[in-house]
């Protein structure tokens, strides 16, 4: 299957055969599997031309990964015909290259280099394949160019893009209109990327209408032809078309889930929280944050665990800047009545979802309680009942906090105290030595960004017992390098008010300490100006 694919699919089938060797599949079986492919390859030649050429690189990489031995080759060429394209095989694999100078950085590097390509690359290519179409009218080779660009997740764009290029040129429509049926119906763009990419299109027409006045009217027959011949879906419905309610409530809920997996994406690549939450109160629509908690923890459970940390971290500042318990309670609501439908695509996601429902109550975005009230909501023999019952367990295991901060890596791997520990005594150094910038670096270097709320608990706390505010310098630097974010500030602030009460037994003045420090924290701009009003007067 990789052959017949791109350089993507082909380093990927090598890393999945390295990864399976030994624990799934033993050296005799890879070798058989090889032996076969060997005596198959004059028959694989009709359909993959270069089967010779990449299955030969197939087997040198075998070898530099070492789950088959360099004699397998020898082997093989005393059992393969002279005639046969087999034997080609092993004698490029042989010559061409294991026999290379530098071999083994050279054959890790032929499909390595390929798989990745920016979001501007890929409708670069997109633009320019659209043109050389409209020029020469190849509807072929049109399709044969989408079909090489590997982007079937991105194909809302050719169909945004041609149907851009047939309205603003009515000398192209006819062909692009021939371009995206005959994509739709050799299952090149599958409905609905074509549906989104309609939906594109329609959020663009009032921009369109200034340049082309009957813009929408010319959209509305091409959107009833493209039904009316079946290559668009007939549940496609655009806000406007019958100036009902309904239709722009649709409109504007398809239009906000757009936006929110954008956000998400973009999160996931620059690991910016307050750039979310700014998107986020700039596209509005408040009421919309249950499905925004949804997206988010979808689209995490299916990716690495890197990204799964970051969607709980994410959910944390959330909690404390934009979203309320509600909001994230019924996100995890909507995730656990679609339970079932999720795990068609995400084999484990309700393993996964049970530990983002822990880890929420972990990490104070959900109280304990909440999972009570999440569980009345969920429909009788709900599926996601299990799910929400191993949460609760999970969380109320003993040294839950500690297992919980390293479930998806957490950075570092550290557990709960020797963080904490190491948090002591870079702010006891800070304090003897006063190296402002030299304290912030090994803060940095922690790499547990979401935990930095115990650098400021503790900064406080040491500047109340021991009258010495220098730790408030710090947690200043702090703020104004990004190193800790207002919500991981803030949230420091509540875990000190939150135990004022002990504190005041060996500090007497603790809390008016704390008040003042808050102030100063205020008006530094490193706190948020309503906290703490209520909790600590």
């Amino acid at each position: 299957m990789a052959m017949n694919k791109h350089d993507k699919e082909k380093e990927m089938a090598s890393v999945l055969l390295s990864y399976l060797y030994g624990n799934v599949i033993s050296s005799t079986q890879i070798r058989l599997g090889f032996v076969l492919l060997l005596e198959a390859v004059d028959d694989l030649a009709v359909d993959i031309p270069d089967v010779v050429d990449v299955l030969a690189l197939f087997i040198a990489c075998a070898v530099v990964d070492d789950i088959l031995p360099p004699a397998f080759l020898s082997k093989a060429k005393v059992s393969l015909s002279e005639s046969s394209k087999g034997l080609q095989v092993v004698q490029i694999a042989e010559k061409s290259y294991l026999s290379a100078p530098h071999h083994a950085e050279l054959i890790e590097r032929r499909w390595g280099g390929s798989t990745h390509i920016t979001v501007e690359e890929v409708k670069k290519r997109i633009a320019d394949l659209l043109k050389e179409y409209i020029k020469n009218g190849d509807t072929a080779e049109a399709c044969r160019c989408i079909r090489e660009l590997a982007v079937p997740f991105f194909h809302h764009e050719v169909v945004k893009r041609a149907l851009t290029l047939g309205m603003e040129s009515p000398a192209a429509e006819a062909l692009t209109v021939k371009l995206l049926k005959e994509a739709y119906e050799e299952c090149l763009i599958s409905s609905s990327q074509m549906m989104k990419g309609f939906s594109r299109f329609a959020d663009s027409l009032d921009d369109l209408i200034l340049d082309i006045p009957s813009a929408k009217s010319e959209f509305q027959l091409l959107v009833s032809k493209a039904i009316s011949e079946g290559w668009l879906d007939s549940s496609y419905v655009r806000s406007g078309t019958n100036g009902s309610v309904e239709d722009d409530e649709h409109e504007k809920l398809a239009r906000y889930k757009r936006e929110a997996v954008s956000i998400i994406h973009e999160y996931f690549l620059s690991d910016d929280t307050a750039e979310v939450i700014c998107s986020l109160k700039e596209l509005g629509y408040p009421e919309y944050n249950p499905i925004f908690v949804k997206k988010l923890i979808t689209i995490a459970m299916d990716r690495k665990n890197r990204e799964k940390e970051m969607a709980s971290v994410l959910l944390s500042s959330l909690s404390m800047e934009l979203f309320s318990t509600e909001d994230i309670a019924k996100g995890f609501i909507t995730l656990l009545k679609s339970a079932e439908d999720t795990s068609l695509d995400i084999l484990d996601a309700s393993d996964e979802l049970g530990l983002f429902l822990a880890r929420a109550v972990i990490d104070d975005v959900l109280a304990p309680l909440s999972l009570d009230e999440i569980s009345s909501k969920l429909p009788p023999n709900c599926s996601g009942t299990e799910t929400l019952n191993m949460a609760r367990s999970l969380a109320s295991a003993c040294h839950a906090s500690e297992r919980f901060l390293r479930c998806w890596g957490g950075g570092t791997g550290w557990a709960v105290e020797d963080a904490k520990d190491k948090i002591t005594k870079l702010l006891e150094e800070y304090e003897s030595g006063g190296d402002l910038g030299e304290s912030c670096n090994c803060i940095r270097e922690l790499g547990m960004s979401f935990f930095n709320h115990e650098v400021v608990k503790k900064a406080l706390v040491m500047a109340m017992e021991k009258k010495n505010e220098m730790t408030l310098s710090l947690l200043q630097e702090c703020f104004g390098e990004g190193i800790i974010t207002i919500n991981q500030m803030t949230k420091g602030f509540s875990r000190v008010s939150d135990g004022l009460d002990d504190l005041a037994l060996d500090i007497p003045d603790a809390r008016e300490k704390f008040l003042s420090y808050m102030e100063h924290a205020k008006k530094s701009g490193w706190l948020l100006p309503g906290f703490g009003v209520a909790s600590v007067a």
